[in-house]
């Protein structure tokens, strides 16, 4: 029998219209559609240049501003941590015993010199002052008495003095008692800050028990502990480099006291160095001073031409208008430059402005 063809169907070439069949034609027409695609995407993408299997496509060139490395004499310093502290300083105590009454301060409270600190129960000590007053009055009538019985002439010069001595005696004994309730209010003796606390109402104050810290902020010093290898680095009217957290930059301290002999446990000696006013530091706070131990020469550049990535410290060298990266290890700042301890060498060009962005091995074209 023979089969009709159906409508869309078409004979292969060379074939009769029958022998060809149906998945075979469908075979042919979706291939010649790849085909066609395939075609168009070779064109579209021969448009654009790219590079060879395996090889990166090249860098841009960036604009750069470089700088020759100097190599530059650097002062060689031991850090010595220490702490700020005021020259005038005092730890308020009750010179008799009590119960504390009132304590109407706080840690930080501004005080000025005469002002309360704490006032104490001393009730056994007023009853002293009582007596005593009273034995005073009691001296005070009999030199009165025998003073007009002197001058009329019925007692003697000796019973008289008798009676003056005894009321001096008296009158002392009232002096004394009322020192001793003036112990009961313990006074700012100057102006400064309560920097601690030590007591409360109810508390029972005593001598050699401090109730209260006081310290003057005006007048500062720096001290610390310098190793026995350093000490005859340091001398009295030296000035040194401090640096303390918070202040504005470096603060220069000078040298007022070095201790003439070394603490037995650390082996160390105590020097303390004098602040200037308005330095920025606060009581308390933690520096570190720098002590000179020698002379060295190191390359310094720009603080700019030093990039910090990560946990490393690298600058780019340029070569051939090429930026070659170098790590590199950074020593003291001096204003607006690093010395470099490791990494570069004198007289090589290194990018100060412009280094943050580059990479290894990048063309760039100096400004």
């Amino acid at each position: 029998m023979k089969t009709a063809l159906t409508e869309n169907e078409t004979p292969a070439a060379g074939l009769p219209p029958r022998a060809v069949p149906r998945s075979a034609r469908r075979f042919a027409r979706n291939s010649s559609c790849a085909l066609a695609l395939l075609a168009l995407m070779a064109a579209g993408c021969g448009r654009h240049k790219t590079p060879p299997a395996g090889e990166a496509a090249p860098l841009p060139a960036a604009a750069v501003r470089v700088q020759a490395v100097a190599n530059e004499p650097y002062q060689s310093t031991e850090e010595v941590v220490g702490t700020v502290r005021a020259k005038l300083q005092a730890s308020l105590e009750a010179k008799v015993s009590g119960r504390v009454l009132e304590m109407p301060v706080v840690a930080g409270q501004t005080m000025q010199a005469g002002d309360l600190i704490a006032a104490l129960d001393v009730g056994e000590i007023q009853a002293r002052l009582d007596q005593a007053r009273a034995v005073r009055e009691q001296a005070q009538r009999d030199r009165d008495r025998l003073a007009n019985l002197l001058r009329q002439q019925a007692v003697t010069q000796a019973e008289f003095d008798a009676t003056e001595s005894r009321f001096r005696v008296a009158d002392a004994g009232v002096a004394e008692a009322e020192s001793m309730l003036g112990y009961a209010r313990v006074t700012a003796p100057f102006a400064g800050v309560i920097s601690r606390k030590l007591a409360d109402v109810g508390d029972l104050a005593s001598p050699g028990r401090p109730l209260a810290q006081l310290e003057d902020p005006t007048t500062l010093r720096f001290e610390m502990d310098v190793p026995e290898a350093l000490l005859d680095r340091v001398k009295p009217g030296q000035k040194l480099a401090l640096h303390i957290a918070g202040a504005s930059g470096d603060i220069t301290g000078v040298i007022s006291e070095i201790a003439p002999m070394a603490d037995p446990n650390s082996r160390t000696f105590r020097v303390k160095l004098d602040l200037p006013p308005g330095s920025g530091a606060r009581l308390g706070q933690f520096g570190r001073a720098q002590v000179p131990v020698g002379e060295v020469t190191l390359p310094r550049v720009p603080a700019s031409a030093l990039v910090q990535r990560g946990q490393m410290e690298l600058v780019f060298v340029v070569a051939d208008r090429i930026a070659h990266l170098r790590l590199v290890k950074s020593g003291r700042r001096v204003g607006n430059e690093v010395m470099l301890v490791s990494g570069v060498n004198p007289g090589e060009q290194v990018v100060v402005d412009g280094a943050a962005a580059l990479l290894d091995g990048q063309p760039v074209t100096v400004k």
